[in-house]
């Protein structure tokens, strides 16, 4: 196959769909944080914690209980959401009325105390998780072959988040959350729970994170620092799109994998920092991102 760029095509196609796959992380990832801090205003760094609860649930789904792929997917987001309700519950709600920060350095201590649990208990080296054999092999696509778990993974992705951009901005429901955020009081004098729907906002926050680990899980090893060295990268990424924004989120988080696939091509020096430089230049020419509101 002819070179693009100076770039043998299966190298540069081959990068590109590792940036596709980290994008979906990212979007994931970032998606989540976008939600919990567009309508509870709460930095969340416990999200790559939670991240990671999600591929360990998998993995214990699995390995103690006999349960598969499919219903890890299934069960974690419930599992792991529910640690966030109770989370919210105890201590996060507790937050509100306070400056940001607070809600920064709580959540943060929170991602190391847990991080430091599963290190505790399960090592640092790592654990395997299999692909479900309905997913096992590859697409010959005549330019690359393309792994068909990964295939799933970028299609689930956009799914999740196109579902969850709907649900927020079209749906009675998130008007309501929309609504809350503005003015509680008056929502909740026209009878919606408003406590209750902000506990469940941050357990759903929570299960979006939980559902990244869960697809991670078989591409990366299972292991306690998963979440940690994904989560700088992902604020990062919600900083360019905008704080609390939904669909900024969603595409810048693909947008910058692309980027970051491409860097590895024609300049791998500046892989590992590209996002941040992007970051930077957003940060100076919008400070409030690219799709987000001053």
């Amino acid at each position: 196959m002819e070179d693009i760029f100076g770039i043998p095509a299966p190298l540069l196609f081959g990068q590109l769909l590792l940036g596709l796959i980290n994008g979906a992380f990212y979007a994931m990832m970032s998606l989540g944080l976008a939600v919990i801090f567009g309508l509870l205003n709460i930095i969340n760094f416990t999200h790559g914690a939670q991240f990671m609860m999600g591929a360990f649930a998998a993995w214990m789904l699995l390995e103690w209980a006999g349960l598969n792929y499919w219903w890890a997917l299934l069960l974690v987001p419930i599992i792991i959401g529910f640690t966030g309700v109770v989370l919210e519950r105890l201590m996060i709600s507790r937050l509100y009325k306070l400056d940001h920060l607070y809600g920064l350095l709580l959540t943060f201590g929170l991602g190391l105390i847990i991080e430091g649990v599963f290190r505790n208990q399960f090592g640092s080296s790592g654990l395997p998780y299999r692909i479900p054999p309905e997913l096992q092999g590859a697409w010959d696509l005549g330019f690359m072959f393309l792994p068909i778990y990964r295939g799933w993974v970028v299609i689930a992705a956009l799914i999740l988040c196109l579902a969850t951009w709907l649900l927020i901005e079209k749906t009675r429901l998130g008007a309501y959350l929309r609504a809350a955020t503005e003015n509680a009081p008056l929502v909740q004098a026209f009878g919606v729970n408003v406590p209750r729907m902000v506990t469940l906002t941050y357990g759903f926050g929570v299960a979006l994170a939980a559902i990244g680990g869960v697809l991670a899980a078989p591409i990366y090893s299972v292991n306690p620092q998963m979440g940690t060295n994904l989560i700088i990268v992902v604020f990062a990424v919600v900083v360019i799109g905008g704080m609390g924004s939904i669909l900024g989120s969603i595409i810048t988080g693909f947008g910058l994998g692309i980027v970051e696939g491409l860097t590895k091509v024609f300049y791998p020096e500046a892989s590992a920092t590209v996002i941040f430089v992007i970051m930077a230049i957003v940060l100076l020419a919008r400070p409030a991102g690219l799709f987000g509101r001053a």
